[in-house]
């Protein structure tokens, strides 16, 4: 399986992934701020198969922590996670860098999916219409 890096400053949100990951089988290091995750990546010298981030955090937010692992550890995927609207607008901008935003809330089936497809490297779009029934 993969090993993921969270950051998430949520402590409810951030075990509700950390567990859920970790019972597909994934290896799970979570920290609560974007700071922390960039030193933990670091120190791990990006071994890493998935940066799932929160945009809005502390310290560190989630943007400035995309743009420093895409910059030093570009195999690593990204993925982040927002419940606020002028968030995900301001991601859009790291189309390039990151695999996708995940909407606040989400179940536990949206989380698992999106996290599948990012490691799988599926295209966004078309997973997007292919489970809207769009051929």
């Amino acid at each position: 399986m993969a090993r993921i890096l969270i950051a998430e400053d949520d402590p409810s949100v951030r075990a509700f992934v950390v567990s859920a990951l970790t019972m597909k089988g994934h290896e799970v290091v979570a920290e609560e701020d974007g700071g922390l995750a960039a030193e933990t990546v670091d120190a791990e010298a990006g071994r890493f198969d998935l940066l799932l981030t929160d945009i809005k955090m502390p310290v560190m937010d989630g943007i400035a922590l995309a743009l420093h692992v895409g910059a030093a550890y570009p195999s690593v995927t990204i993925l982040m996670m927002t419940g606020f609207a002028d968030q995900r607008e301001r991601a859009h901008g790291l189309d390039a860098l990151i695999y996708d935003v995940i909407a606040k809330p989400f179940t536990l089936a949206d989380l698992l999916s999106k996290v599948d497809d990012a490691l799988e490297g599926r295209p966004v779009e078309v997973v997007s219409l292919a489970r809207r029934g769009v051929q």
